[in-house]
C-alpha cells in the first residue's frame, strides 16, 4: 500500500480531560477519525465519547487499548502517568501521540523511546507549537538568512494559576512546578531555533509546597548564540518571543506558543514581513495531520521534533531541577 493510498488512522483518547477536549475539537475540525475514548471513570468517557462523536467509550485505559480498531492513542492525562500510558498503548501495538511534557523525567523518556522503537510504532510528543503554521514559516525565514547570524532567542510563559497548595501546578506527587507545565515550552523553542544547547544555568522561586513557582533560564549553543527563558505559574507577563540577528529580527506577538502574528523587523525599524495566522480551530490538528502522514510514510519518528531531541529536552529539564532543587516524590 502506498502512503497516499493508506487509510486515516483511527484515534483514541486516553484520559478525557481538558486538553483532551481541545485536541478532539480540532481532530473534528480537521476531518480526523476520533472512534474511542477511554477514562477511568465510564460516564466521564460515554459523555465525551458523545459531545465528540466517538463510536466507543471505555471505562478503563487498557480496554481503550486493547481496541483493534484503534490505531493511535492520544496519552492526555497528568504528565506523572505519560510514560506509564504510553508504555500501555505501546505494548498493545498502538502508535502515541504523548502530551506535553513527554514523561516526568528523562529516564522515563528514553523508556518510551525505547519501547516504541523495539515495536516499529510512533512515539510523538504532541509539543503543538512546533507544528503550527507561523513557526513552521519562522523556519523558513531562519533558514533563507534574512535574519543574518542569530544571535539570541527570548521567551516567556507565565501565567497567573493558583496558590492553592493543593492545585496540581503546585502538587509535587503531580510533576507541580512552572517549568514542566509551561517552561517547556520556550524552552523547546530556543531548541528549535538554535538546537541542543552547550550550557545550561537556572534559577527559581519555590512555592511552600516545593513547586517552582518562577524559573529562569539561560542556555548557550553551538553557533554561540544564546536562548533565555522565563517562566511563572503566578505572574501574566506578555507571553511573546523574538529571534534577533544581525541583520533582522523576528518579534511574535502573544501568545507566541499559539497560533498568531509576527513581524520580521530589519535593524532600522523596517518592516520586512508582516505574517498572520489564519486558521480553523486552536490549531491542535496540525501535529495529528504530522502524525498521520510520518505513519502513512512508514516513518516512526517526528522530523520536526524527533524522539531523540525529546528525549534530551526532558534530559535537559532534569537538569534545570536539579539546579534549582526540585525533586519529585516518584524519584525516590
Amino acid at each position: 500500500m502506498t502512503p497516499t493510498s493508506s487509510p486515516a488512522l483511527r484515534w483514541g483518547i486516553l484520559g478525557p480531560g481538558g486538553i483532551a477536549r481541545a485536541f478532539a475539537s480540532d481532530l473534528r475540525t480537521a476531518g480526523l477519525d476520533l472512534v474511542a475514548v477511554g477514562s477511568r471513570n465510564a460516564e466521564s468517557a460515554a459523555a465525551f465519547a458523545s459531545e465528540f462523536g466517538a463510536a466507543r467509550s471505555y471505562g478503563s485505559y487498557a480496554e481503550l487499548v486493547s481496541d483493534p480498531e484503534v490505531d493511535i492513542v492520544y496519552v492526555a492525562t497528568p504528565h506523572p502517568f505519560h510514560a506509564e500510558h504510553a508504555l500501555l498503548a505501546l505494548e498493545h501495538g498502538k502508535h502515541v501521540l504523548v502530551e506535553k511534557p513527554f514523561t516526568l523525567t528523562g529516564a522515563e523518556a528514553v523508556a518510551v523511546r525505547d519501547a516504541a522503537a523495539e515495536r516499529g510504532l510512533l512515539a510523538m510528543e504532541a509539543m503543538w507549537t512546533r507544528y503550527l503554521p507561523h513557526m513552521v514559516r519562522i523556519r523558513e525565514i531562519i533558514a533563507a538568512g534574512t535574519l543574518g547570524d542569530v544571535r539570541l532567542v527570548t521567551a516567556d510563559h507565565t501565567q497567573k494559576i493558583s496558590d492553592d497548595p493543593l492545585h496540581r501546578l503546585n502538587a509535587m506527587d503531580l510533576g507541580g512546578g512552572a517549568l514542566l507545565d509551561l517552561g517547556i515550552y520556550p524552552i523547546s523553542f530556543a531548541w528549535d531555533i538554535l538546537g541542543e544547547p552547550l550550557s545550561l544555568t537556572a534559577t527559581a522561586r519555590l512555592g511552600d509546597t516545593g513547586a517552582d513557582s518562577e524559573i529562569a533560564t539561560i542556555m548557550t549553543h553551538d553557533s554561540g548564540a544564546i536562548s533565555t527563558s522565563l517562566t511563572s505559574s503566578r505572574a501574566a507577563g506578555p507571553n511573546t518571543a523574538s529571534v534577533i540577528g544581525t541583520e533582522a529580527r523576528i518579534e511574535i506577538d502573544r501568545v507566541w506558543y499559539t497560533p498568531t502574528s509576527f513581524r520580521v523587523i530589519d535593524p532600522d525599524g523596517t518592516i520586512l514581513e508582516d505574517y498572520v495566522t489564519a486558521i480553523e480551530g486552536r490549531g491542535m490538528q496540525y501535529q495529528a495531520l504530522a502524525a498521520e502522514r510520518l505513519i502513512a510514510e512508514e516513518r516512526t519518528d517526528s522530523d520536526l521534533l524527533p524522539i531523540d531531541e525529546t528525549v534530551s529536552i526532558m534530559a535537559a529539564l532534569d537538569e534545570v531541577r536539579t539546579l534549582v532543587g526540585v525533586r519529585y516524590p516518584q524519584e525516590d
